[in-house]
């Protein structure tokens, strides 16, 4: 068990190895040969220019000015400084909010902090309740937590008031966080310019029909049931097969470049390379000959792939890119119901073109439910049952295990000193290996289920994480034994017994999360800002394929924020800090460090280095606010486990109403705002049409959204592009070809000719 002495040390560990890296940062981003990698975002704007470009050949390499040496710890104010308008513009909404999930931490923990230190510690402190119990161990942190109040004392009714105050605190930071930016959103909305996204929608289940091609269908239904707002529409192609082509033909040219550079660099020698996997085996090449002919072959599967997408209807999905001349045209479609059948021509805003997941879109409608219900059922086994693959890989890691499927090595494992190593270092790494990869196998999965865009598959590997956060990393830390264990309790036990027994052991594991937020919060955040991995990265593309200015800048690695598992990670701080904010108030400050330190981090990382993927105006902030609540009750219900244990009288029925509350106010605000991140009011819609048109009478929209939805491998390609009615022509004739001209208008289009 971990003495205050400990935390202390371990404390100093800590900050000193997150000034060692913010040190490492602050020199490393001074040297012009690193310019590219702590600068990216400023160069993709173009409003930064390499300072190797001038000087002397030392100076292009390394900064001989002095005197900036001095204020290395500039970039701290420099990140606080920029306006958050100016923040937004410059990097979005999405950056802006995110950065305001930790500013929500520290408008909730700062109050709850001081009046926690001010009234439960010296509360603790001088309950005296340990000092009196004979053969006992406890620690010095144990002293200022709740387990120093004697059993049935009054004083814990300061705990639950402290309770009842914290609770209401954080609803109303949550409350007034939803409201200001949900309405950051409206207002970024309102003022964003012209978007292909604002006028296109998104339909999927188009119903086949046997005398008119998806792409005829689609272009009928609309001109008759949006015959004022309808523009054109672009199919979904199935051209995952095409882009897998297009992906390995780009990564052999890449290999061309580089062995064309070797070579160039030393003209005497070809470069060779073999030709079995990986250039790890086989017969030797000429390489420079071998990557051309290869590319030569995919080029004519990739024309005759082309070709056979462009030909084949086979290839054309039930789904199209639907847009409107307005975008209250495309409000109302998006969000309204198309047919009387609720399971065909299904609608819904289309993404971003950069956020749009292409190959999901291939994905048949039918397939989709399946899909997430297994998806479902893997989820829940990778929660409850990680151990079991852990488990698998360490056996693999240990001395038993590669004896005997590797028996030829057993003479060299067998040596003293590697037999060390195996033991005492494998199994370690086959955890991290495995918790490094989980993301990557949850983003596969939210894959597999079939979203059609890049901002949701994000939030739905989030949630993902934030399970498996819970689980495993809270609960499983709280909990001896493995989640499938706790499992098992839950569902054995009465929900009572079950909170009981893990109330009773939250108290015990402070020290733990106190010494995991240092090493994960403080020591973690501060690695991120060196940039280690690219900064490796970007030096070896620069000495082996960088010839050019241009190869320089793709030789860049900006990133982006990885929301799908660093919103998780923030929500373990949350939970942490609410559940031991009566219970083991001491704890606090930490969490106030985190969330002060990450919000100076990811600001600076905001505004020079990353580069968002997409922009979905904070279409994430629901989920985020959903996620504290759930840490919120959690608390409550833990706390109400851990008195019922400590003999407070009435004390769960009191204690008892605060869930109720909690989700009552959940519920209120999801009804309160969250339409605001799912629907765009017909209001807004108009206001800005009517705008577009008195600034812009001569708008083409037609020629801005002509290719804003073809599939990036057509781009600059022959694909033939569906014909949309001419919006000039008043009253026009869209010719079909039903046979029967008595179908029903939910098969869009009865007659033979439709007039609109």
């Amino acid at each position: 068990m971990a003495t205050l002495q400990d935390i202390c040390v371990s404390a100093a560990i800590n900050l000193l190895s997150a000034f060692g890296f913010l040190l490492a940062f602050a020199l490393l981003r001074l040297q012009p040969i690193n310019d590219r990698v702590y600068f990216p975002k400023w160069y993709l704007k173009g409003l930064r220019e390499s300072p190797r470009l001038s000087g002397a050949v030392v100076s292009k390499f390394v900064n001989l000015d002095f005197k900036t040496y001095i204020n290395f710890l500039n970039w701290m104010p420099a990140a606080l400084n920029m306006p958050e308008p100016e923040l937004t513009d410059h990097a979005g909404l999405d950056s802006t909010v995110y950065i305001r999930i930790y500013l929500l931490g520290l408008k909730i923990f700062v109050p709850i902090t001081l009046l926690a230190l001010l009234v439960l510690v010296p509360v603790n402190f001088t309950g005296n309740t340990l000092d009196g119990i004979k053969d006992l161990t406890f620690s010095d942190i144990d002293k200022l937590s709740i387990s120093n109040v004697q059993s049935g004392s009054n004083r814990f009714w300061v705990h639950l008031g402290m309770s009842y105050f914290f609770s209401f605190w954080t609803c109303y930071a949550l409350y007034h966080e939803y409201k200001t930016i949900a309405s950051m959103r409206l207002r970024y909305l309102a003022s964003e310019k012209r978007r292909p996204d604002q006028f296109t929608v998104l339909v999927k289940n188009v119903p086949s029909d046997p005398d008119e091609s998806v792409s005829e269908h689609v272009e009928h239904f609309f001109c008759v049931n949006h015959p004022d707002h309808y523009l054109m529409h672009q199919v979904v192609y199935n051209a995952n097969s095409l882009a897998k082509l297009v992906a390995k033909k780009k990564s052999l040219q890449n290999w061309l470049v580089y062995y064309q550079t070797k070579h160039e660099r030393n003209p005497g020698n070809r470069p060779i390379k073999k030709t079995g996997y990986c250039g790890l085996y086989g017969s030797k090449t000429d390489a420079i000959d071998y990557y051309t002919a290869e590319i030569e072959k995919l080029t004519q599967q990739e024309h005759e792939e082309r070709e056979k997408v462009a030909s084949d209807p086979k290839a054309i999905m039930p789904a199209a890119f639907v847009s409107f001349k307005t975008r209250w045209g495309a409000a109302v479609c998006a969000q309204t119901q198309q047919s009387s059948n609720p399971t065909i021509w299904l609608t819904e805003w289309a993404p971003q073109p950069r956020d749009v997941y292409w190959d999901n879109l291939a994905i048949p409608y039918v397939e989709l439910s399946m899909r997430r219900l297994l998806m479902a059922i893997c989820v829940f086994f990778l929660t409850f049952f990680f151990m079991i693959p852990i488990a698998f890989v360490q056996s693999l890691a240990n001395i038993e295990g590669i004896e005997k499927n590797l028996p030829f090595l057993r003479p060299v494992i067998e040596k003293e000193y590697i037999k060390s190593f195996i033991q005492g270092f494998l199994p370690g790494i086959a955890l991290k290996i495995f918790l490094i990869m989980l993301p990557t196998i949850l983003m596969t999965m939210s894959k597999i289920e079939g979203f059609t865009s890049l901002s949701s598959l994000e939030r739905r590997s989030a949630e993902k994480y934030h399970l498996f956060i819970l689980v495993n990393v809270f609960l499983g830390s709280i909990i001896t034994g493995t989640a499938f264990q706790q499992l098992h309790k839950f569902i054995h036990e009465s929900s009572g017994q079950f909170t009981k027994t893990i109330g009773v052991s939250v108290p015990m594991k402070a020290t733990f999360f106190i010494t995991y937020i240092m090493v994960d919060g403080w020591a973690g955040i501060a690695a991120e800002i060196v940039r280690l991995v690219p900064l490796v990265m970007f030096h070896i593309k620069n000495t082996f394929l960088v010839k050019t200015e241009q190869d320089r800048e793709q030789a860049m690695d900006p990133g982006s924020l990885d929301f799908a598992t660093s919103e998780p990670r923030i929500q373990l701080y949350f939970l942490l800090g609410l559940v031991y904010s009566v219970i083991t108030p001491v704890l606090l400050p930490f969490i106030l460090v985190f969330f002060a330190f990450s919000y100076m981090v990811f600001r600076h990382q905001i505004i020079n280095v990353y580069d968002q993927k997409y922009e979905s105006a904070a279409a994430f902030w629901p989920h985020v606010h959903r996620r504290v609540i759930i840490g919120l009750v959690i608390s409550q219900l833990l706390l109400m486990g851990l008195f019922s244990t400590l003999g407070v009288s009435k004390s769960t029925f009191v204690l008892g109403v605060q869930p109720i509350l909690t989700i009552w106010f959940h519920i209120y605000c999801k009804g309160r705002f969250e339409s605001a991140f799912k629907k765009f009011s017909l209001q807004d819609a108009m206001v800005k049409d009517t705008l577009e048109r008195a600034t812009d009478p001569n708008l083409n929209l037609r020629a801005y959204l002509k290719d804003a939805y073809v599939h990036p491998v057509f781009n600059g390609g022959d694909m033939e592009r569906p014909v949309a009615i001419d919006e000039e022509e008043s009253n026009p004739l869209v010719p079909t070809r039903r046979r029967n001209s008595h179908r029903s208008s939910d098969a869009s289009s009865e007659a033979t000719v439709l007039k609109i």
